[in-house]
């Protein structure tokens, strides 16, 4: 038995920006140990001359060919140079589409890009991470009346960078740092008392990660002296603090300890959805 390939070449072929593609690829890849991809990104490819290009590339770095090509001329054509070529070619948006074709009894439009389309969800979007910026770290504080979500959490819990996630699904997320001894903003209260208040989560982490975190950071910072911002015992305490604050007002909380930004905000996102359905069937 031949032995297992390590390192191959990934050919993604896109009609639009990739980026569909790309984290399909990475889903993919990441379930196979000590496996080293190659990856050629072949964005934007609609026009004969392209394809050309992409075939040579190809012929090039023989390796797995992904594509994402929706109209019909650009997909021959890759098909065919594949097969002349000899390596796989995997059409990944196809079972789906397919799947969805017979469900609804539809024919797909064939539009590359579509997804992409400068539409009503993608300006949404932009204001969303527009207004992320604005009241990140607790900033602006009188906005918070339009946040959708407010994490609370801890230094270093990744509040930011899952606030700009969320942002991307449209959703305008603000983040507050919890300090001990320090009071929140007077608005949170104020919005705790609304009858439809914004969803309130809190952020831990576990203690020993927290402090080579912060660590880290001051490193990055050239400071080096130890404060209670890395002292173990102090962190511990802090995080207790955090989670009794939490709890009494009744937050879901999430621990981000060995947890990538799109899994804890995936996690809110099915908090948001839960507090969305129950708010519809209420009206």
């Amino acid at each position: 038995m031949a032995d297992p390939v390590k390192r191959f070449h990934l050919h993604l072929v896109s009609d639009a920006t990739g980026e569909t593609l790309n984290g399909i690829a990475r889903a993919c890849i990441v379930q196979f140990e000590n496996v080293e991809p190659v990856e050629h990104m072949w964005s934007m490819i609609r026009s004969d001359r392209q394809i050309e290009k992409v075939l040579s590339g190809i012929a090039a770095n023989k390796g797995v060919v992904l594509y994402t090509l929706i109209e019909e001329r650009a997909r021959a054509a890759l098909e065919a140079g594949c097969r002349a070529l000899g390596v796989p070619y995997i059409p990944v948006l196809d079972p789906t589409l397919g799947a969805l074709t017979n469900y609804l009894g539809l024919k797909t439009r064939n539009l590359p890009g579509r997804q992409h389309a400068l539409d009503a969800d993608y300006f949404k979007r932009i204001d969303a991470i527009n207004w992320v910026m604005a009241h990140d770290d607790g900033q602006s504080a009188h906005g918070l009346t339009d946040a959708e979500v407010i994490l609370i959490g801890v230094s270093r819990t990744s509040k930011t960078p899952t606030c700009i996630y969320l942002a991307n699904r449209g959703i305008k997320a603000a983040n507050v740092p919890f300090v001990p001894g320090v009071p929140l903003p007077d608005e949170i209260a104020m919005l705790e008392e609304r009858a439809e208040p914004p969803v309130f989560v809190g952020l831990t982490n576990d203690p020993n990660l927290l402090v080579q975190l912060r660590r880290n950071r001051l490193n990055m910072l050239n400071e080096s002296r130890e404060t209670d911002y890395t002292d173990l015992d102090k962190v511990k305490s802090e995080i207790a603090e955090a989670r009794r604050f939490f709890g009494a007002r009744g937050w879901p909380v999430i621990d981000v300890a060995r947890r990538s930004i799109e899994e804890t905000a995936a996690q809110i996102i099915s908090i948001v959805q839960e507090r969305r359905e129950k708010a519809e069937a209420g009206r």
